[in-house]
């Protein structure tokens, strides 16, 4: 499983979500059925799977580091 690869996934979507629910939020004098606090909510739902997604990719960088830099001092010996 590429950890990265989830990662992008999961910050597309929630990409995807705020803009869909900014949107509809846009529309809320045009459209009387667009739910003002459900919006929100799904906004700040939305903000969280993005932070948390940026977290794993932040974790999976550190890693990395870590494991080159293990790798780096293995080759020095």
């Amino acid at each position: 499983m590429d950890v990265l690869a989830t990662a992008r996934v999961g910050l597309m979507t929630a990409g995807n979500r705020f803009a869909a629910s900014a949107h509809k939020v846009a529309r809320l004098g045009a459209d009387p059925s667009v739910d003002m606090v459900r919006e929100t909510v799904e906004m700040v739902e939305a903000k969280h799977a993005f932070t948390a997604n940026v977290q794993v990719v932040r974790f999976a960088d550190e890693m990395w580091r870590s494991l080159l830099e293990i790798q780096v001092r293995s080759d020095r010996r």
